[in-house]
């Protein structure tokens, strides 16, 4: 066993998304498992200032130090907007002034971590400042891990997806969190660097939260977790009629259940806020205050699993969110709108009944899931127990993994 070993993880967002945490949590239990006394430099993206200095000063972890990478805060970012020139002429320089604060601690690390969960892929853009995270550390030779990863696909541009097959080829190892990714990798050559392991994110414990933030959650209830993000796949972004409709979902599932129903929100970004979208959704339901709980973005990641872990059923967009109630036992329906949500529920069931891609994501239908699922939770609770064991198994076997390949 390496003792006293630093591991940097990189490229991740802030705790404002509590599946980013979730990940940090669950990826420093793995690590510690394999390794004595590690510590853990955090080198993540943070929309301002005070998000940082926030996320530091409450870290409770005393091995994780928390530095921040050189990147577009706004539109109109000075700093941003002075260098930006700097990535068409001067890529090098571009590269290194991102992760300046990171690069003096390359050299004495055990291995970079690129966390993050779906960086590699099209869903927020080209992820340039992802591959130039993997440029800057194999450059000083070190290993370069794509840990817990979703990656591609790259298909739409296939020009970049010629890019990219190449680059992947070159990173140390690619750690896929599930089978559609390793199918794809596969499709387009790559297969050498490739590691089947599960999201870290199962094996965050959960805690339950106290004093000020205590709370007592009713037996037997539903919880729904909805974004605003969905409006991209079920309205062609029109958040307004999104809202409507989800605001109609609830309305139906609390006519039909007697069970009391908490909205749970998971991101609180300043640019993608849960709890903002669904105050609004819970002014817009016809029903019984009471009947219908908005818990506040106060919590973190382990509370918040922690009080998705005392659901009935749990419905969720975010994926961490479901991950938090499967690997508490919660009967789960997914929200799909990304190949995540069936890769999961493919790993833990081996079919995607308990997933909704975007055009079923009606009143009608999801409150006919949710009913079945009540008719069949303990069924369904049975098959998580068995089922989670292996997978949080395949999780932490990803420290084994690193440990032969870079020691």
């Amino acid at each position: 066993m390496s003792e006293n070993p630093t591991f940097i993880l990189a490229g991740n967002g802030s705790y404002d998304n509590r599946g980013c945490e979730a990940i940090v949590r669950g990826t420093v239990k793995i690590l510690r498992h394999y390794y004595k006394d590690p510590s853990f430099l955090c080198v993540s993206h943070f929309q301002t200032q005070e998000q940082f200095e926030r996320q530091s000063r409450e870290e409770f972890d005393s091995a994780i130090i928390h530095k921040k990478t050189n990147r577009r805060q706004s539109k109109f970012d000075p700093k941003w907007l002075l260098r930006l020139p700097l990535r068409g002429i001067y890529p090098e320089l571009y590269k290194n002034w991102i992760y300046k604060e990171m690069i003096p601690y390359i050299e004495n690390s055990n291995s970079v971590l690129s966390i993050g969960g779906d960086n590699y892929s099209l869903d927020y853009g080209i992820p340039r400042s992802f591959t130039y995270l993997d440029d800057v550390v194999l450059e000083r030779k070190k290993p370069l891990i794509i840990w817990g990863a979703s990656v591609g696909p790259f298909d739409k541009i296939p020009e970049y997806e010629k890019y990219m097959k190449k680059h992947l080829q070159n990173v140390t190892g690619i750690f896929a969190r599930e089978p559609a990714t390793i199918e794809y990798l596969e499709k387009i050559g790559i297969t050498d660097n490739v590691y089947k392991v599960a999201d870290p994110a199962f094996l965050m414990d959960a805690t339950e939260p106290r004093s000020n933030k205590k709370i007592k959650i009713e037996e037997d209830s539903i919880g729904i977790n909805l974004s605003a993000l969905m409006a991209r796949y079920i309205s062609n972004g029109n958040t307004e009629s999104w809202i409507n409709k989800a605001s109609t979902i609830v309305e139906e599932i609390s006519k039909r259940a007697d069970n009391k129903i908490y909205l749970i929100p998971h991101v609180t970004l300043p640019d993608s806020n849960d709890y903002l979208f669904l105050k609004e959704v819970k002014e817009r339901v016809k029903t019984s205050e009471e009947k219908i709980i908005l818990l506040p973005q106060t919590y973190n990641a382990s509370e918040t699993k922690w009080i998705i872990s005392r659901m009935k059923i749990f419905a969720g967009a975010r994926t961490h969110s479901t991950i938090a109630a499967l690997s508490s036992y919660v009967p789960t329906l997914s929200f799909a709108y990304s190949i995540k949500a069936k890769g999961i529920n493919q790993d833990i069931f081996g079919h995607e009944d308990y997933c909704l891609n975007p055009e079923k994501l009606t009143p009608e239908i999801v409150v006919k899931k949710i009913e079945l699922m009540l008719e069949k939770e303990k069924e369904i609770r049975s098959e998580l127990k068995a089922a989670i064991p292996k997978i949080e198994n395949e999780a932490l076997l990803a420290g084994k993994t690193l440990m032969n390949i870079t020691d």
